[in-house]
């Protein structure tokens, strides 16, 4: 179990740029403002996720596409800067490294983002199948594209069938944008992550009418989680029981900019290292709701690492 311990997270998705604009009213269509401030920061789902495991202190790894230049540049040494294992990412030749424009308004507690997706093509089954599974205890999948993905999930599952079951890897899965395609990735994983925008797609109006509408379209024995913003997480697992856990909103609502990709990871975090349910989903929501408080991801180690 202690070599399991030493295993890294993998998280497989998008790294791009983000342009973070912070301003104190959302603007006006044509019209010239000024923001309050203005920086660069790695974004994208997985590669967030990744930043807030490594803050946590898990060992962890990203893998997804980038294109040489000074954006890519600028996303591996911020990688380096949080001990991210790269050795997976896959260096594209044709497309460029894509970039989000984000205006963040913390008066109101929106962020809005634009992305612009530059024909980088997404990793696929046959980069995956160069990776080394020994060195993972957990896999993760920003649902993308999805078909490539559900056969890098089947490598997986090849692969464990070969190890007795305190050695296989974790599968989870997070279904967050409300494309057709992506919902094939339901049944493979064994921690499902619902998003709120795809739960309302579906007809369903709270976490719990989700959970318990969607639940038989994941794999037997799995748990599906679903965070519904300030109303707090839920998840269904295979006793039936609905767990909850309220939000914790901070003091004043400063950046809610990858507050999703921070639950994800809080929860990944303790499951992997043998937490309850319940104990994820509160970890989630109190580690979203601290980010919520600041700007970038700095204030998530100072509080909660090695906790």
């Amino acid at each position: 179990m202690e070599q399991q311990q030493q295993k890294k997270i993998l998280c497989v998705g998008l790294v791009c740029l983000d342009i973070i604009n912070v301003v104190d009213q959302y603007p006006e269509e044509d019209t010239d403002s000024r923001c309050l401030s203005q920086h660069w920061q790695r974004g994208g789902n997985a590669s967030n996720s990744c930043t807030v495991l490594s803050l946590l202190g898990a060992s962890c790894a990203f893998m997804g596409s980038l294109s040489t230049g000074p954006v890519a540049d600028f996303i591996m040494a911020d990688f380096a800067l949080r001990s991210v294992d790269v050795s997976a990412v896959v260096w594209q030749v044709k497309g460029q490294t894509p970039c989000a424009c984000c205006v963040v308004c913390p008066s109101s507690g929106s962020r809005t983002v634009v992305l612009s997706d530059t024909n980088l093509p997404d990793v696929t089954a046959d980069d995956f199948s160069k990776v080394d599974l020994h060195q993972f205890k957990w896999i993760h999948w920003e649902g993308r594209n999805a078909e490539e993905q559900v056969k890098m999930i089947q490598q997986v599952e090849m692969f464990n069938r070969m190890l007795p079951q305190q050695q296989r890897i974790t599968i989870s899965v997070e279904i967050e944008k409300t494309r057709e395609p992506l919902y094939q990735l339901f049944p493979h994983g064994d921690v499902v992550f619902v998003s709120k925008d795809v739960a309302r797609h579906f007809g369903f109006q709270s976490a719990e009418a989700a959970l318990r509408g969607l639940y038989h379209r994941v794999k037997q024995g799995a748990v599906l989680v679903c965070a519904w913003a300030e109303k707090g997480a839920d998840a269904l697992g295979p006793d039936s029981v609905i767990v909850h856990s309220d939000a914790f909103p901070p003091e004043s609502l400063v950046d809610t900019l990858g507050a999703g990709d921070t639950f994800n990871a809080a929860v990944i975090y303790t499951l992997s290292n043998g937490g309850s349910l319940q104990d994820a989903l509160t970890f989630g929501c109190r580690v979203a709701g601290r980010k919520c408080g600041f700007h970038g991801y700095d204030s998530i180690s100072k509080h909660f690492a090695d906790e």
